[in-house]
């Protein structure tokens, strides 16, 4: 019963299949374009089209509209002075992980940010080297150029000394790497990064961690190391440094033990104070000023042997070209750096984005990021990004727009041009130092691990296949993997759901999974199957066994041998073996009547059963005569709940059709419901619906099916208390009067 005041909602309705609910209620018709439509509607161009795209292509005017100097001005000032001074460690020491000369690093995190600053949505993020991408530009470089041996036959290498061989491979490939992120953002292809997703992002990036780890140990240790690239180099790295352990710079591991402890434990205060400190301490700033003075004083090059930045050009080197032969060595390599490339900084500026509430565009962001790069390499710089440390303290020390961004390159630039000089004695251990303490967060995602494997299995396989992958394989190789395996387990998701049997929840409209639930009711007779996936290609035989697995029979068995029973039953009433009787069959053979073996017509056996030469219907349930024995079928209606299924494809259609013709066949009622309008109209264009599979058969919910069955079938509910376990009673409200109870019987 129903009781005023309670929550609860109140229907009284039709019941409704999709024919009557179509006939009942018009729909609107909605032109759908075509592909032409859409063509000149890309094409078409007006005054106010142009001016969004101008406004879309230059995001810059939106935010400068609306900028609040009195409120931002002075929190940007700040914000750039700090990202700017960290911009330019971070610079130099991501450098090394690229195997250039330390101070291109510099160029890195001045040309992309200018660009950034007129064509980048995002008002939060600091663009600049970041760490994964150095990596990844750096086994290019090491591939072309190592370290050991002569280089690659590149035209255009001729008369360049190792180190401009090695700017030109970097430029050469971060050039490449823009157009192929422009070409993205003008296709407007931005989705692509959607494939990557959070967990493949997580694996690969602890897995980049570990080889900038590896890679780092050299300048630590102060040991001679080779770079190597190609799959298993970091197992060949790791078996040159234990070689070479008894050569180790002690000077060089104390200073970077004293740097790492430092910067770690002021990295700590700065997170649990974060809410009392105006502006985070900046301690690598501050270490790396204290070493480098330390350094010249004590002349640390000389006396302990130790390796440093050396001379830092001042100004900027005249544009290059880039080679278009080392386009054709790096394509492969090119690609995975510009999806993860904007891969990372689109994340990190989304996380922004929602915080301060404004939006960014993927495409855009495309665009931006291509420009920054195919400009910077013109310049000498290398891919740009953006790295998570380097915008957490742009945001973090108060900036509101890029306007902290541009005031970051302008500190970058005075260094370059002006004081770069006091950088010559920095230690290139202390520049290890600060990129091992920074990759602290990365490194921590091995805790996602075990959260994983407790709630998501397939995402942890996803995590440890990607991240195994790229240690093993490098980094190129590793993100390839990745996305297969990811690929791969959405298909099996897909390929394999989870069907169940439904059941209805006793007194209510509501229908579970029978097994989750202990108050539930079936009619007898009735089963409800619901496939919570597309149907497609690859799973219309899993969905067909599962239905089978459901039913509890194969109807195309059942069919063949009730056909089989029939061809019996006309050759025994033939040779007079059978008599029909007002009691039914009766067998008029002495001996034993076996069953034929007769194999031929086999198609015939697949067709409705005919009984119109017989003298009545068999019951099929009933004992049969001669001892045929055909298995029983205990079901007299089957519900196909379609609500989560999103779409079928031609191969589908086939099947399912061949599945519910099997079934109505052998005298089972089959119910759709829940169909989405897009499906039912592919179906009807199709030519899915012949004299056995009809439109009748779709209902407009679970319950109008159910209550139609019960209707057409009311031996399914034999006690009065069963029947009303299905809830038949409707109680409308009336607004300003009482409730009011209808019954409805069915």
């Amino acid at each position: 019963m129903m009781h005023a005041g309670a929550r609860q909602y109140v229907v009284a309705r039709p019941l409704y299949s999709e024919e009557s609910f179509a006939e009942e209620h018009e729909k609107v018709y909605r032109h759908r374009k075509t592909m032409l439509d859409h063509v000149k509607q890309y094409f078409t161009c007006d005054a106010k089209r142009a001016k969004n795209a101008a406004l879309s292509l230059l995001p810059v005017i939106g935010w400068m509209k609306i900028y609040r100097i009195k409120e931002w001005l002075l929190s940007d000032i700040v914000s750039g002075v700090s990202t700017g001074l960290v911009a330019v460690l971070q610079g130099l020491a991501y450098c090394l992980l690229a195997s250039l000369p330390p101070w291109y690093g510099l160029f890195s995190a001045f040309f992309p940010v200018i660009i950034y600053f007129f064509l980048g949505t995002s008002r939060h993020i600091s663009v600049g080297p970041f760490p994964v991408l150095c990596l990844m530009i750096g086994s290019v470089v090491t591939r072309l150029v190592p370290d050991e041996g002569p280089p690659a036959n590149i035209t255009g290498f001729e008369g360049l000394t190792r180190d401009e061989q090695r700017v030109l491979v970097a430029s050469s490939v971060t050039f490449l790497a823009g157009i192929m992120q422009l070409a993205m953002g003008v296709l407007q292809v931005g989705f692509v990064v959607m494939y990557l997703s959070d967990t493949l992002v997580s694996g690969f990036t602890t897995a980049a961690a570990i080889h900038i780890l590896v890679s780092q140990l050299k300048f630590v240790l102060g040991l001679q190391v080779p770079g190597i690239s190609g799959p298993l180099a970091i197992i060949y790295t790791l078996e040159i440094i234990f070689n070479k352990i008894t050569s180790t710079n002690v000077c060089d591991v104390v200073i970077s033990l004293v740097i790492m402890v430092v910067v770690f434990i002021v990295k700590e205060l700065n997170d649990r104070f974060k809410s009392k400190l105006p502006v985070p301490i900046p301690i690598e700033v501050i270490m790396t000023v204290i070493a480098c003075g330390v350094s010249y004083a004590f002349d640390f090059k000389t006396r302990y042997g130790i390796d440093i930045v050396g001379h830092i050009p001042k100004g900027y080197e005249p544009p290059m070209a880039p080679n278009l032969h080392i386009f054709q060595e790096t394509t492969v390599e090119a690609f995975p750096m510009a999806i993860v490339g904007f891969a990372v900084a689109f994340s990190v500026a989304k996380v922004y984005s929602v915080k301060h509430d404004y939006t960014i565009d993927g495409n855009q962001e495309l665009i931006a990021f291509g420009v920054s790069n195919i400009f910077g390499a013109s310049f000498k710089s290398f891919a740009a990004s953006t790295a998570l440390s380097r915008s957490a303290v742009q945001e973090s020390t108060g900036g509101k727009t890029q306007i902290a961004g541009l005031l970051s390159a302008i500190i970058v630039m005075i260094v370059t041009l002006a004081i770069g000089f006091l950088l010559d004695p920095l230690p290139k251990s202390v520049l290890g130092a600060v990129v091992i303490v920074n990759l602290k967060g990365m490194l921590m995602q091995f805790r996602d691990v075990p959260y994983l494997w407790k709630r998501d299995k397939p995402d942890c396989v996803v995590w440890l296949g990607t991240c195994i992958a790229a240690i093993l394989l490098g980094l190129d190789l590793g993100l390839a993997v990745g996305l297969g395996v990811e690929l791969i387990s959405v298909v099996l998701r897909a390929q394999f759901p989870r069907c169940s049997v439904l059941a209805n929840i006793k007194g209510t409209d509501i229908y579970k999974d029978r097994k989750d639930y202990i108050n539930i009711y079936e009619p007898e007779g009735v089963k409800i199957f619901r496939i919570p996936s597309p149907i497609f290609f690859a799973n219309i035989e899993f969905f067909r066994n599962k239905l089978v697995e459901a039913v509890g029979f194969n109807p195309l068995r059942v069919l063949r041998k009730r056909n089989k029973a029939l061809r019996m039953i006309r050759k025994l009433l033939k040779k007079g073996d059978l008599q029909w009787t007002s009691k039914g069959f009766l067998n008029t053979s002495c001996g034993p009547i076996k069953e034929s073996e007769d194999e031929s017509n086999m198609e015939e056996l697949d067709l409705p059963t005919d009984f119109k030469d017989l003298p009545a219907r068999i019951d099929w349930n009933a004992v049969l005569p001669a001892n045929i024995i055909v298995p029983r079928v205990d079901i007299h209606s089957l519900i196909l709940d379609f609500a989560a299924v999103s779409f079928l494809d031609i191969s589908a259609l086939k099947g399912l059709k061949t599945a519910l013709k099997e079934l109505i066949r052998v005298e089972v009622e089959v119910y759709i419901v829940d169909c989405d309008s897009y499906i039912l109209e592919k179906l009807h264009d199709c030519c899915f619906f012949d004299d056995e599979v009809q439109p009748s058969m779709f209902f407009l919910t679970l319950h109008d099916a159910m209550l139609h069955i019960l209707e057409k079938h009311p031996e399914s509910t034999e006690k009065k208390s069963d029947y009303d376990r299905i809830i038949t009673t409707v109680t409308v409200h009336h607004p300003g009067g009482n409730l009011r109870s209808r019954d409805r019987n069915v």
